[in-house]
């Protein structure tokens, strides 16, 4: 497994981070197997959130006697200062943790929210006084969504955070605006030395609406293993990007297998790809704008 520093946070963090909404709503045998999987593989960072369903109640056991060996990551959606700090709270109940490394403000993109979150009494002002008291030690924001960069470029002008999140895939870096913000983003990030992640970067598209199968995530996930393998290197064949992982475990194995060594691909290989298993964008800029 590739370990590099997250950001400015001097932390040497695997650079494919665990997912842990994988463990939405596993039993707990279920997901200690997971968690076993992904400390095999040399994961070291893991990534959940407060809306992520029993996720944090899963990483419980594990967390309290390995705490020390991880990155932990963690999310609010919550927009007041007061809402947003009973909800960091519960989620250290949850986890049965004293801190986290990173807290997220999750999905920052709407316009009101961002100006709720970010504004006085709002959740990005907790969230720093929680630093201050060495509840958490980093500050990151993430989104969805095809305005999620321009967002994060603004919110950046506003706060220094320590991390961005954002999805990032061929299809989407297909369309010619969302690839400019995403590019300004990076710029920003490589200059201040802010921690780069993506996500849904083996997405396929939105299930067809007759898909009769499971569904582990709400995205199709790419399932070949070739193109798994290619996706993974789409991402982490820039040194400057952290993939975070599928919300489908099924798929953890197949990642795994390229957490080391990733086939950097060519364009036609990932035309190819997006051809033969007719991959479109999650997001675009009329209905499917959000998730």
């Amino acid at each position: 497994m590739q370990h590099c520093d997250f950001g400015r946070t001097g932390h040497a963090s695997s650079r494919m981070i665990f997912g842990a909404a994988a463990l939405w709503s596993m039993d707990q045998e279920e997901a200690d197997e997971t968690i076993e999987l992904i400390r095999a593989g040399g994961l070291n960072h893991i990534a959940t959130a407060a809306s992520y369903g029993d996720s944090e109640l899963r990483l419980a056991p594990f967390l309290a006697d390995h705490r020390a060996e991880v990155f932990l990551a963690t999310k609010t959606e919550q927009r007041s200062g007061s809402a947003a700090r009973a909800e960091l709270e519960r989620s250290f109940e949850r986890l049965g943790v004293a801190e986290v490394d990173l807290i997220q403000l999750h999905n920052l993109v709407g316009e009101v929210e961002w100006a709720q979150a970010m504004g006085p009494g709002g959740a990005l002002e907790a969230m720093v006084q929680a630093r201050d008291e060495g509840l958490v030690k980093w500050i990151g924001v993430t989104g969805h969504g095809i305005t999620v960069c321009d967002m994060h470029v603004r919110s950046l002008d506003e706060f220094d955070f320590d991390s961005v999140l954002f999805p990032f895939n061929p299809t989407l870096m297909s369309n010619p605006a969302y690839a400019a913000s995403a590019t300004e983003l990076r710029a920003r990030c490589a200059d201040r030395n802010i921690a780069v992640q993506a996500i849904k970067s083996i997405a396929v598209g939105r299930w067809a609406p007759d898909h009769a199968g499971p569904r582990h995530s709400w995205y199709e996930p790419l399932t070949d293993r070739g193109a798994i393998g290619r996706a993974v290197g789409y991402v982490l064949g820039d040194g400057q990007m952290f993939l975070n992982t599928t919300s489908d475990a099924t798929i953890l194995p197949a990642l795994l297998d390229f957490a080391d060594e990733f086939p950097e691909p060519t364009e036609a290989e990932i035309a190819a790809d997006i051809e033969r298993f007719g991959m479109t964008a999650l997001f675009d800029d009329g209905e499917l704008a959000t998730i």
